[in-house]
């Protein structure tokens, strides 16, 4: 080989080394039918939504489950610390990702309790465009890669049309952007059902998928409500499963009818094959949600409950692969309470009947959950005690609540499937009757702000000259104990300032939230600042009694902060502490410099 043809050899690897590190997905229409290119072979979405983002640990395994599943890709909403690995560890598996750019919900009590104002909030706004072009620079290459998926129901969760068209205008912005950054991918934006097509067709031309999140049989008739609003463009079915709660007319004793095992398993199974696979705009599914829960959604739409394999599991690989389940999830065939309405405390006994086909040793238990008052309290499944076995039928004792409680039977084998049915029953109590702000009990010590992880109030409101401050709340560099501190620095050198931890986040007391915290005698944190001397008003209850929702009780201790650890405590005794808002607030003002306080271990004992 001359040195020339060394050289071009040389060029030619480098060439192939480039043109290999990310595949090219494209669209194609066939014959009137849309199709989906990876690198010029068809490719069709065989997808789950993926809940194990922060399993880190675990990516491997949980993609070598998926695989056996019959999986190709999965989605997410939002990239964060762990996306690299993430896709790292979908393409050592064959795994493809559509890949979530978050764009922030247009009112407060949707999800995450994040509201945004896309009629005035300019920054926000460019926040938002930065971040995902930000995004796009940083995955475009990776082989990982499907396509983007621009914000999820942000028109299902904005009030207004003149918001929906600022909406939709940093959404085309955004991806006409990302179509100059990135031509090997395709762009995708998610509505609930259709509700976002309007606005696309008339203000995003640049989407290149329309990505729908639709459940039961409504996938069925997606593609006619397509036709009729003359769309030439292909879509995804970006969240799929049996019908939701949201869907659901009829009632037992006040409780939404959940539908069967059974039911769940066809929707998916079944559906998929009759529903999806025969659309010709259809480029594919993602079936809501493999992932692991023990609140509301997940008997009805997870993969698994509290760590057991549901029927949506088995249904998302007959659907993909065309094999049965390995091992049968017991069959509840009947589950009924002989009662309607009964006081609370009262034992009733169980109509139970299950069906194993493989007639493995089964465990029973039962649950119950309050689909009244605050969100979290909403969510909460609570174990209910119980008595009997298979042979002599159960009794169940219910709960000190009042109203109609949903209640469950769950059933799981010895090859950790659960087989989960549940019933209605009102239940009266007087005292449960009483109680003003329905929000969930907590035990004690109840933690406010721990390590920044997982806290149960959010550090969204911002009083004073808060553009002058900047809130870290997983600081690492100095901390009183454990894995992270709460830093606050404030960079002006006058005027006051304020931060609060609440809940829900960026609500003001226009939504049920917070926490009861009834039998905490003391309210207890730890603090420091960077100077001798600092003054800081801090405690809990920001949430006045002109607001619907307030904070049923306030307290606060002012404090001279010095540069070393100190504990603080507030005596809470005849406090009312049945609806705690808003779980830690700080007040202070800067004089003459800036300044930075640190807040760790806050809690109520």
């Amino acid at each position: 080989m001359s040195k020339n043809e060394a050289k071009s050899f040389f060029i030619l690897l480098i060439f192939l080394n480039i043109s290999t590190i990310y595949a090219q997905t494209t669209i194609d229409k066939i014959n009137g039918s849309w199709e989906l290119l990876v690198d010029g072979i068809p490719y069709e979405v065989k997808g789950v939504t993926f809940g194990y983002d922060n399993d880190i640990d675990n990516y491997d395994a949980h993609f070598k489950d998926l695989k056996f599943l019959g999986v190709n890709t999965i989605r997410t909403w939002a990239t964060g610390n762990n996306t690299s690995k993430l896709l790292d560890a979908a393409n050592d598996n064959g795994i493809k990702v559509m890949v979530g750019i978050w764009m922030r919900h247009g009112r407060p009590g949707m999800e995450d309790d994040d509201s945004f104002n896309y009629l005035e909030n300019a920054k926000g706004k460019e926040d938002m465009y930065l971040n995902a072009l930000n995004v796009v620079d940083t995955y475009k290459n990776h082989p990982a890669v499907l396509t983007w998926g621009a914000g999820n129901e942000v028109y299902l969760n904005t009030a207004t049309d003149e918001e929906k068209v600022a909406y939709s205008q940093l959404l085309e912005r955004i991806c006409s952007a990302i179509k100059k950054k990135d031509p090997n991918h395709p762009i995708t934006s998610v509505e609930a059902w259709t509700f976002g097509l309007e606005w696309w067709q008339k203000y995003v031309p640049s989407l290149d998928i329309y990505g729908l999140n639709s459940y039961g049989p409504g996938a069925n008739i997606l593609a006619n409500e397509l036709d009729k609003k003359e769309v030439d463009k292909p879509y995804i079915l970006t969240e799929f499963g049996v019908t939701g709660e949201w869907d659901i007319k009829q009632k037992i004793n006040g409780v939404k009818a959940e539908p069967s095992d059974n039911q769940k398993y066809d929707a998916i199974a079944n559906g998929y094959a009759n529903w999806i696979q025969n659309k010709p705009a259809n480029l594919g599914v993602f079936v809501f949600h493999y992932a692991n829960g023990s609140d509301f959604i997940a008997p009805w739409l997870f993969t698994h409950y509290k760590n057991m394999t549901r029927p949506q599991y088995w249904a998302i690989r007959e659907a993909y692969t065309g094999h049965k389940p390995i091992n049968a999830v017991p069959e509840i065939k009947t589950f009924a309470l002989t009662i309607s309405k009964v006081k609370s405390g009262t034992w009733i006994p169980v109509q139970l009947d299950v069906l194993d086909l493989e007639n493995d040793s089964l465990n029973v238990s039962f649950s119950y959950n309050q689909r009244t008052g605050s969100r979290i309290r909403r969510d909460q499944i609570h174990p209910l005690e119980y008595r009997g076995d298979m042979k002599n039928g159960f009794e169940i004792q219910l709960p000190k609540e009042d109203g109609p409680i949903k209640v469950y039977a769950i059933v799981n084998d010895t090859y950790n499937n659960a087989g989960i049915a549940s019933t209605g029953i009102i239940v009266m109590d007087a005292t449960a009757k009483n109680r003003k702000y329905l929000v969930p009990k907590v035990s004690l010590p109840f933690y406010v702000y721990e390590d920044g992880e997982n806290d149960p109030y959010s550090p969204s409101a911002f009083m004073g000259n808060h553009k002058a401050m900047a809130v870290d709340t997983r600081h690492k560099g100095d901390v009183y104990s454990g894995k992270a501190a709460l830093k606050i620095t404030y960079n002006q050198e006058y005027d006051w300032y304020g931060l609060g931890l609440v809940n829900p986040a960026n609500d003001w007391g226009e939504i049920l939230g917070g926490y009861d915290i009834s039998g905490a005698t003391k309210f207890t944190f730890w603090a420091k600042a960077d100077k001798k001397n600092v003054l800081a008003t801090i405690g809990f209850g920001l949430i006045g009694k002109d607001k619907p929702f307030p904070d049923t009780a306030k307290k606060s201790t002012e404090i001279k902060l010095t540069t070393k650890w100190k504990k603080y405590s507030i005596n809470l005794r005849k406090l009312d502490l049945t609806c705690i808002r808003s779980g830690f607030t700080i007040f202070s003002s800067s004089y003459g410099s800036s300044q930075t306080i640190f807040i760790d271990n806050v809690f109520f004992e």
